[in-house]
């Protein structure tokens, strides 16, 4: 670990930058962005999960798609986590921060079945679009349309998986069931 003393940074702080938000308005900003990092963190690993620990007939197909629900989260985070820190505050960082301020309880280390892992995978999306409406609005609110924007690609592809694992969810399988006659 380093030795550095001198903090350029507090945790938790904004300054003012060549983006002109005022600076109530960006710790507003700068805190709802934040809270969606943590979510979608929270939400990524346990993605991650469920993509490790995915097992049956269907096995490869719901793994990948977990593998590029995971990818999409990453980039979302970073660009949730850019654009905090261009408006003059600090990105959260680290697990135990991520769950203190995340709306989405972390799921546990437990392994589940898969239709569970799912259901607690769409759970914690809701959770997560309910959280990006919320910060559309406010950055509408706060005359942030860059924010805003951003919030809105994020809840558009979040709703996107949410709608895509409800269909593996669904009664209509490949896998048969045996029957005897």
């Amino acid at each position: 670990m380093s030795t550095q003393e001198t903090i350029r940074r507090r945790a938790g702080s904004v300054e003012e930058t060549a983006l002109k938000i005022a600076p109530d308005n960006a710790e507003q900003l700068v805190d709802a962005l934040n809270t969606d990092l943590a979510a979608t963190y929270v939400l990524y690993h346990q993605i991650k999960k469920h993509h490790w620990n995915v097992e049956g007939a269907e096995f490869l197909g719901v793994h990948e798609y977990l593998g590029d629900i995971a990818e999409d989260l990453e980039e979302s985070a970073d660009e949730l986590a850019e654009r905090a820190q261009a408006i003059g505050g600090v990105p959260l960082a680290g697990g135990a921060t991520f769950e203190e301020h995340a709306p989405i309880d972390p799921e546990g280390e437990d392994v589940y079945g898969v239709r569970t892992s799912l259901e607690n995978d769409i759970e914690a999306f809701g959770v997560f679009i309910e959280s990006l409406r919320y910060h559309i609005a406010l950055a509408g609110e706060l005359g942030d349309y860059t924010t805003e924007e951003l919030l809105r690609d994020i809840l558009e592809t979040a709703e996107e998986h949410a709608h895509h694992l409800e269909h593996y969810l669904e009664d209509d399988t490949l896998v048969t069931e045996s029957t005897t006659n």
